[in-house]
């Protein structure tokens, strides 16, 4: 058994091996939304690590890697083991194994996210060091069974198609700083997969919304205080519908002390699916 980085392995190699480490679970990705995926989060394959045996990758952490509240940071963008080769710590090994060089490549902090039903790797986390800094929501539905409200605009409102470099600073918007997989640095990652819808008054953004078409992935949604209960978020949301090209929609990632958001999905047919933790060990 050997421990080393994931520079010299071959995109292939890489999808089988998390193919079948994740054969029984409820994942349904393709090579090409895998790649992407990895893309959108900063997937960096020299601080990325494996247990090989035999030449065999049995156990892998994928690390994103950027800058996360100022300082640079990895993220753990899919861990995986084997199903042969569970039950014996593959994984902390192979996590423990690569901080030397995370730490020698300036990462100042170790980022993920886990599932809050998944009690068995909440307590392997915290027992490697990591503490819980924010609890997410998501939501999930088809596309079909949504039910948007029926909302006009009033007329000094302005819906427009963006950019991500139009969005100078939306940050006045947010009730949340955005979790990594969508931050700003990560949608620059791969701008053209992204669509933007703004709502404008007097050429001033006061409400966004940020999609992944191919994915269904609501990445970013706010409306500044001043301006909410107007209908902003319901006709971004219907704009957002009309331009996805997936069966489903989903938004990842909303910080639970968010009711408004929790609300406002919920009255649209977009249920809460579960919860995360996000969770952080410095380096």
């Amino acid at each position: 058994m050997e421990i080393r980085n994931l520079a010299g392995l071959s995109p292939d190699a890489l999808f089988a091996a998390f193919s079948e480490a994740f054969a029984d679970y409820e994942i349904t990705l393709d090579q090409q939304q895998h790649q992407k995926m990895l893309s959108r989060r900063g997937f960096d394959a020299a601080l990325s690590f494996g247990a090989f045996e035999d030449g065999r990758l049995v156990s892998f952490t994928c690390n994103g890697t950027g800058i996360f509240n100022g300082q640079r940071t990895a993220y753990d963008t899919g861990t995986g083991t084997l199903k042969e080769y569970r039950g014996k710590g593959m994984a902390s090994k192979v996590f423990e194994a690569s901080i030397p060089y995370l730490t020698a490549a300036g990462i100042r902090q170790y980022l993920l996210e886990v599932l809050q039903h998944n009690e068995a790797a909440i307590s392997v986390y915290r027992k490697m060091g990591f503490e819980v800094s924010r609890e997410f929501n998501y939501f999930v539905a088809a596309t079909d069974a949504l039910q948007l409200k029926e909302k006009s605009l009033q007329d000094e409102y302005i819906l427009k198609s963006l950019t991500p470099d139009d969005l100078t600073d939306p940050s006045p918007m947010w009730d949340f700083v955005p979790s990594w997989q969508n931050s700003f640095e990560s949608i620059q990652r791969k701008p053209e997969d992204f669509r933007v819808i703004g709502v404008f008054v007097n050429d001033y953004p006061v409400a966004y919304g940020i999609l992944e078409p191919a994915s269904g992935d609501i990445t970013q949604l706010a409306v500044h205080p001043e301006h909410r209960r107007k209908g902003l978020g319901t006709a971004i949301l219907r704009e957002m519908v009309r331009l996805n090209r997936h069966t489903g929609i989903k938004a990842i990632n909303t910080e639970t002390s968010c009711v408004a958001m929790e609300a406002f999905f919920n009255s649209n047919g977009l249920p809460l699916k579960g919860k995360q933790f996000e969770m952080i060990r410095k380096l």
